[in-house]
């Protein structure tokens, strides 16, 4: 595993629950996968002895974010298996390459246009129109790299904000819903979809994730097509996060696009057949995709350091409810916005589990 964070250690546990062995590269000394897995190989992702260990030792490698270089995953392909290969995350490492993609294959996204340098920022505007987000090509997750744009004048002020580094502009929806699907594709070609789930965020950051999502059917086989036809594109083989914006005139559009598994697909560990995490263990070592039925409606609500600004929350009150199941990803640094956990709630309706999840959360403040 090419990254030791909580995807990382989420699928560090399937894996060893399957009876594999799992070698976690990664630089953090305290990473909270190396902390389970086999062995942990403490080193850059570019580090050439530590990658040809990695081949040497691990009969298929994966990964648990986007970013690793590409020249890694190469090196590795030339010795191993390696699911995603980097033909299929390299178009998704830069949001220029992503829409691109896209667009050649009519998949709706929202209204774009490129801007590499101050020069196209005029065109841009042109083309997309105001209100819009500016941002950044590379890296930026949890709305980070991202700045609004409310008035025309101000969007070479944006491009200066994000260090006149290549952008895209992108017109801002009128949103009625955002939702993801999880995809599992295999090797074969063998294909499988999670329900869609309804997203909020709070400050750029996924805070609930509830399923099934509060859409119509239509909307929902929408997204569910649009996922599958992003993994088709990109040749994918794994588990792929796709997030979409629902409209409020209906349209489904692909904001972006995740190669590993999601965030807004944590529900899966309580609340359905397999796990997004045992799916990868799966891919990633050659066997089928599996059952990706919902058990029972569910919330997912996100727990981030700031919760811990008076020292280690008070579990009593989410572990009394037999229907909360609390993960926390071994990290020992809280700090405000980062992820050190999360909470699914199973209830009989979408609405309620939801309810709960938030009850529960507040509690913890």
């Amino acid at each position: 595993m090419l990254g030791g964070g909580q995807l990382g250690r989420m699928f560090t546990v399937a894996a060893r629950t399957m009876g594999y062995e799992v070698v976690v590269l990664d630089p953090d000394s305290q990473s909270p996968a190396g902390a389970l897995a086999s062995e942990h190989v403490c080193a850059d992702y570019v580090d050439e002895r530590a990658l040809d260990h990695l081949a040497a030792t691990c009969a298929a490698v994966s990964t648990e974010f986007e970013n690793v270089p590409a020249a890694a995953l190469e090196r590795l392909a030339q010795s191993c298996i390696v699911r995603p290969s980097g033909a299929a995350v390299a178009p998704v490492q830069n949001r220029i390459s992503e829409k691109r993609l896209l667009d050649r294959h009519d998949i709706p996204t929202t209204p774009w246009a490129p801007v590499e340098h101050e020069r196209d920022l005029e065109e841009a505007e042109w083309m997309v129109g105001v209100p819009a987000i500016l941002k950044s090509a590379r890296g930026g997750y949890d709305g980070k790299g991202q700045a609004l744009v409310d008035d025309r004048a101000k969007l070479a002020d944006a491009f200066a904000e994000l260090g006149r580094v290549p952008a895209i502009l992108e017109h801002r929806v009128d949103l009625a819903r955002e939702v993801s699907v999880i995809v599992c594709r295999a090797a074969d070609g063998a294909i499988a979809a999670y329900p869609p789930a309804e997203n909020v965020h709070r400050n750029g950051i996924l805070h609930t994730s509830t399923v099934p999502a509060g859409i119509e059917p239509a909307l929902a086989e929408r997204a569910h097509h649009t996922a599958l036809a992003v993994a088709r594109a990109l040749g994918y083989v794994g588990v792929l996060g796709v997030e979409m914006f629902v409209s409020k005139s209906g349209e489904v559009l692909v904001n972006e696009i995740a190669p590993r598994p999601h965030n807004s697909g944590h529900y899966t560990l309580d609340a359905c057949a397999t796990t997004q995490f045992e799916q990868q263990v799966r891919l990633l070592c050659g066997l089928p995709p599996g059952d990706t039925r919902l058990l029972s409606p569910v919330c997912m609500v996100n727990l981030l350091g700031d919760l811990w600004g008076d020292g280690e929350p008070a579990w009593e009150s989410v572990l009394g409810d037999a229907q909360a199941y609390l993960h926390l990803y071994g990290k020992r640094d809280a700090r405000r916005g980062r992820k050190m956990g999360h909470l699914n709630v199973l209830a009989g309706s979408a609405p309620e589990a939801l309810a709960r999840a938030e009850a529960h959360y507040h509690a913890l403040k």
